[in-house]
């Protein structure tokens, strides 16, 4: 347990491997619902309407599908009452911002689009073995923590 001395109580911090293995889940999860979404998509539809061309127009939005369905999962979940993804759950690990307070679903979508910003030679992410609150550079970004149960 560490106490916040700014904020008068103890914060259980969440460290980078909790994080990482939560991370892990979460991408495995993710990973099968795009592609049962774009499978559907691709495969039913178009051969539905037995066009190869349409096949082929519907993979073109795998990419923009992907990011979508990526960034609804983790704002939703993290700002749903849970504060956490699958992942966290699992783990037992949440999400609040700087008070220890849930977070709204715009605060989770700067926390998402962060992560692009922490992927850039993954220092975002590594900052958070290092810094004193476990945050990384999406965290500080939205003002955020990633707290332990």
């Amino acid at each position: 347990m560490v106490t916040d001395i700014t904020k008068g109580y103890h914060m259980r911090y969440a460290g980078f491997w909790k994080r990482f293995f939560a991370f892990i889940i979460d991408a495995f999860l993710l990973g099968m619902l795009t592609f049962i979404i774009l499978f559907f998509l691709g495969f039913v539809i178009g051969g539905i309407l037995a066009s190869p061309e349409i096949v082929m127009q519907i993979s073109d939005y795998g990419l923009p599908v992907n990011i979508i369905i990526v960034w609804l999962y983790f704002a939703l979940q993290e700002s749903s009452e849970k504060q956490a993804t699958l992942g966290k759950r699992l783990l037992g690990i949440y999400v609040t911002d700087s008070s220890g307070e849930p977070i709204g679903f715009a605060q989770a979508t700067i926390r998402y689009f962060g992560k692009y910003l922490s992927s850039i030679m993954m220092i975002g992410f590594i900052m958070i073995a290092f810094t004193a609150r476990k945050q990384g550079l999406h965290d500080m970004l939205a003002d955020t923590l990633v707290l332990d149960h």
